[in-house]
């Protein structure tokens, strides 16, 4: 490097290097001491960081002289491509191609780059999204009509919500409470259509926080007891908002919680259009995420890769050894993909399979069924939902063991040793 940075203006850029994979650390936050570490050697400093879920104290040293400084940001997805600005700038720092005042300036380039697609392709995308996935929920022509509608209602909602923090907190509460009135009002009236919540989850799997679900089942699993917990609590507060956002449009409606018994619709699709549905749901997924267009390739590719394992795997052994052997499949690919220069990292990749596995929507229908009076339907689906969570949590451990030592994890900044710190640190 042709300059050196002191250890405060080491110190400011890796807070602001850190609250960014903070921001987009919604698949885990393991590998965020890790990245800051590695930065941190590259300029001639070491840096221990000590991660919570939304936060992290980063300790950087350099020449004898050190700086500490606490980091906050909460974790998000929806701008993956400042996700894949921010590896393809630690890449350059790691090569030894970027001197430190060059890379403060690339830094702020990437927080303040613009999304890579219009503000109209975002509300589009969430309607594709959900109309993607709908077939996987019943393999119907109802269900897609009614998703599509509802779906735009939640795109509506989701535009009117964006920049105002405390809305976007709440926004999954509304929409639920919008979707439920809708479908009970206008969508539910005949049965054999299925029942109420086959036909509202799709219009809502946008806020189902099925990759925080698992990815606290892996942190608390893997000794980050810290991190998983908060995770886990905060995807339990979303389902609990869309539950109650449900409950809430049923009470207005005055229609009886009994009615909320997710009966599957006979499928009327053929299985074609059900495998090119997942087509239009990555494209979703790639506007309402701004995934960048030099990545959809690589998005695709792994959603089918893990379609196809999961149901072979489903085919041979049942559901949940195919849905272990897709999460192994998965995070060793991604993995090894992410490795590659100027590829996408790990949770780019890893976001559009993991969405294919749909463990969040088990635990929306676990929980209405529940209120509806069901109770070992209830408890069956509940029952479902613990065990495909932990499945995948435990797959994408046993997909990470698999690589050799010294391999980078794809969102992490360089390779290097895993931590041994203790639960819930990392340092360097």
């Amino acid at each position: 490097m042709t300059d050196t940075p002191t250890a405060d203006e080491l110190g400011g850029f890796l807070r602001e290097f850190v609250r960014m994979l903070l921001r987009s650390s919604g698949e885990g936050a393991e590998g965020v001491a890790r990245a800051a570490g590695a930065v941190a050697r590259a300029y001639g400093g070491a840096a221990e960081t000590v991660m919570v879920a939304d936060g992290a104290v980063l300790h950087v040293a350099v020449g004898g002289r050190t700086s500490t400084t606490t980091v906050t940001a909460f974790p998000d997805v929806a701008r993956l491509d400042r996700a894949v600005a921010l590896k393809e700038l630690a890449e350059e720092i790691l090569a030894g191609r970027l001197p430190f005042h060059r890379a403060e300036a690339g830094l702020k380039a990437v927080a303040a780059r613009p999304a890579p697609y219009p503000r109209w392709a975002k509300p589009v995308g969430i309607v594709l999204f959900a109309v993607g996935f709908a077939p996987a929920v019943q393999p119907t022509w109802y269900e897609v009509g009614t998703t599509a509608v509802l779906a735009s209602v939640v795109a509506c909602l989701a535009v009117l919500a964006e920049g105002r923090r405390r809305l976007t907190q709440a926004l999954p509460l509304f929409a639920a409470v919008v979707v439920s009135l809708l479908t009970v009002w206008i969508f539910a009236t005949d049965l054999s259509h299925g029942g109420p919540v086959m036909i509202m989850l799709p219009a809502l799997f946008y806020f189902v926080p099925g990759d925080l679900l698992s990815a606290a089942t892996a942190e608390l699993a893997a000794g980050y007891l810290s991190t998983g917990a908060v995770r886990l609590v905060y995807a339990v507060v979303l389902l609990l908002q869309l539950y109650v956002g449900v409950l809430l449009g049923l009470a207005v409606t005055g229609t009886p919680r009994s009615t909320m018994l997710d009966t599957v619709a006979r499928g009327d699709m053929s299985h074609w259009v059900i495998v090119l549905s997942w087509a239009v749901f990555t494209a979703g997924m790639v506007l309402a995420f701004d995934v960048p267009r030099r990545s959809v390739g690589w998005v695709l590719a792994l959603v089918y890769l893990t379609l196809g394992v999961q149901a072979a795997g489903t085919a041979l052994a049942g559901e949940v050894a195919g849905t272990f052997v897709a999460s192994v499949a998965l995070a060793v690919t991604a993995d090894l993909v992410a490795r590659g220069p100027g590829r996408p990292p790990r949770l780019v990749l890893f976001l559009g399979g993991f969405f294919t596995l749909t463990v969040g929507s088990l635990g929306l229908r676990a929980l209405t069924s529940l209120a509806g009076g069901h109770v070992l339907h209830g408890f069956h689906d509940l029952m479902d939902f613990l065990t495909i969570v932990t499945t995948i949590a435990v797959g994408l451990m046993a997909g990470a063991a698999l690589l050799p030592a010294g391999v980078p994890r794809g969102g992490d900044a360089a390779p290097g040793p895993r931590p041994a710190t203790g639960p819930g640190t990392t340092g360097s």
